[in-house]
C-alpha cells in the first residue's frame, strides 16, 4: 500500500516494451527502416499519452520522469525572459521536484519566488493566490493532487486567476494521472507533468504537456529531438511502456475504476478510525484521489509503526519516498498546521489498482494490532 511511491509494471506494459529491448532496438532518429519503425512506435506512444490528457500529440514532450518535467516547466518558461526578473508563485505543499527547482531559480538571483500557504485541510485557496499575483508574475505552479494526502486542488479556478494576471499555469499532475480523469482544456493549464512509474509504467519515463505556442527554453542541448525541447536519443522501450500504461489508465478511468478504489480506501479509513481511538484523517473533508489515505495515530511514532508493519509484509509510507531517511517531519503536514508530534505520528496508505478487499481487511488488522502494541509499550 505504497503506490504513491511507485506502481508495479502491468503485464501488458511489459509485453509492449519487450520487442524494443531486443528486436526493434534502432535509433528513432535514423532514416532507415528499423529506425523509422522505432520512430513510429514512439509517435504512437505520444498519441496514447495525449489521449490520457485529451490534448494533441504535438503538445507532448517526453522526458525521463516527473522531476525532469517539473524542472523543464519551471526553468524552461522562466528562462525565456532574460533580464526581466520574473515572478514565480508556488505552494508550501509541492513535491520537492518543484520546491527545490524554485529555490534554485531564486538562488540564481534572477527570479522572485512566492510560496503560498495552505489551509488546515491542505487546500490552496484561490483568494490566497489572487492576493499574491503581481504584474511581474510569469508562472504559477500548483500541483493537482498532493502525493502525501491525496488532496485535490481547485486547479481550474487557480489557473483562471493566473491567466487573468497574464501568467502561465503549470500543474504537477504526477499523483493525479491514472487516478483522476485529466483534460488539459477543462483544467485550463498551460503545462502539466506526468510520470510513468506512477501509472503502472516504467521508471525513468515521463512527459510534459506544453500548450501550443507556449515558449519553452530547453534544459538539454544536442540533437533536435522532441521538437528541440529535449535533446538526446529517446528511451524508446520505456516510452512505449509509458504510452501503453497511459492507454490502460484511460480505459480504467472510463470503466469507473476509481469508484471501486475509493470504496476500498474508505473501508480502510473507516476500519482504522473505528478500531483505534485518537486517530484522524489528514485532509479529511477535501476532494482526494481515490487511492490515498493519510492518518495520524496519536502517541505513535510513524517511523516505528512503518517498520513494524514492514516486518509483517505491509508496505506503507511516513511521507514522500523522495524523503525516505529524512529526519524532518513531512513539510506537507507541517504546512497544514500539524504540530511536529502529529506530523511524526502520521502514515500514508496508497492503494494500487490491484489492491483487493481481503488485502484491505488484512491491513486493518495489522495496523490495529501494531498501534495497540506501540501504545502499550509507550504507556509501560
Amino acid at each position: 500500500m505504497d503506490a504513491n511511491a511507485t506502481t508495479p509494471l502491468l503485464p501488458e506494459v511489459v509485453r509492449a516494451m519487450a520487442p524494443f529491448w531486443t528486436e526493434h532496438f534502432a535509433n528513432p532518429s535514423s532514416v532507415h527502416q528499423p529506425g523509422q519503425y522505432a520512430r513510429a512506435a514512439l509517435e504512437h506512444a505520444r498519441e496514447q499519452v495525449a489521449g490520457l490528457l485529451h490534448c494533441t500529440p504535438a503538445e507532448i514532450i517526453f522526458t525521463s520522469g516527473g522531476t525532469e518535467s517539473n524542472n523543464l516547466a519551471l526553468f524552461g518558461t522562466l528562462g525565456t525572459r532574460p533580464g526581466e526578473w520574473p515572478h514565480l508563485i508556488t505552494t508550501a505543499i509541492e513535491h520537492d521536484a518543484v520546491l527545490r527547482a524554485a529555490e534554485a531559480l531564486q538562488a540564481r538571483g534572477d527570479v522572485a519566488v512566492t510560496v503560498l500557504p495552505c489551509t488546515a485541510t491542505g487546500r490552496i485557496e484561490p483568494a490566497t493566490l489572487a492576493a499574491a499575483l503581481t504584474p511581474r508574475t510569469r508562472l504559477v505552479s500548483i500541483m493537482l493532487a498532493n502525493n502525501e494526502t491525496g488532496v485535490v486542488q481547485p486547479v481550474r479556478a487557480l489557473a483562471d486567476l493566473a491567466h487573468a494576471a497574464g501568467a502561465l499555469f503549470h500543474t504537477d499532475a504526477v499523483q493525479a494521472a491514472g487516478k483522476l480523469p485529466l483534460d488539459v482544456d477543462a483544467l485550463g493549464v498551460d503545462l502539466l507533468t506526468i510520470s510513468g512509474h506512477k501509472i503502472y509504467g516504467p521508471k525513468g519515463t515521463g512527459a510534459l504537456y506544453l500548450r501550443r505556442k507556449t515558449a519553452l527554453a530547453p534544459l538539454h542541448f544536442g540533437g533536435p529531438q522532441e521538437r528541440q525541447r529535449r535533446a538526446g536519443t529517446e528511451n524508446v522501450a520505456g516510452l512505449v511502456g509509458l504510452g501503453c500504461a497511459a492507454e490502460l489508465a484511460a480505459e480504467w478511468l472510463d470503466g469507473d475504476g476509481g469508484t471501486a478504489l475509493a470504496g476500498l480506501r474508505d473501508r480502510l479509513e473507516q476500519g482504522l478510525l473505528a478500531a483505534i481511538p485518537d486517530t484522524e484523517v489528514n485532509g479529511a473533508g477535501e476532494p482526494r484521489t481515490p487511492n490515498t489515505a493519510n492518518l495520524r495515530f496519536a502517541g505513535v511514532a510513524a517511523e516505528d509503526l512503518m517498520i513494524a508493519l514492514d516486518l509483517q509484509g505491509l508496505a506503507v509510507s511516513a511521507g514522500s519516498a523522495c524523503q525516505s531517511g529524512a529526519l524532518e517531519p513531512s513539510h506537507v503536514l507541517r504546512a497544514m498546521g500539524l504540530a511536529e508530534a502529529d506530523a511524526r505520528a502520521s502514515l500514508r496508505f496508497s492503494l494500487t489498482r490491484l489492491t483487493d478487499a481481503d488485502e484491505v481487511e488484512r491491513a486493518i488488522a495489522l495496523v490495529v494490532a501494531s498501534v495497540r502494541r506501540q501504545r502499550g509499550l509507550a504507556a509501560g
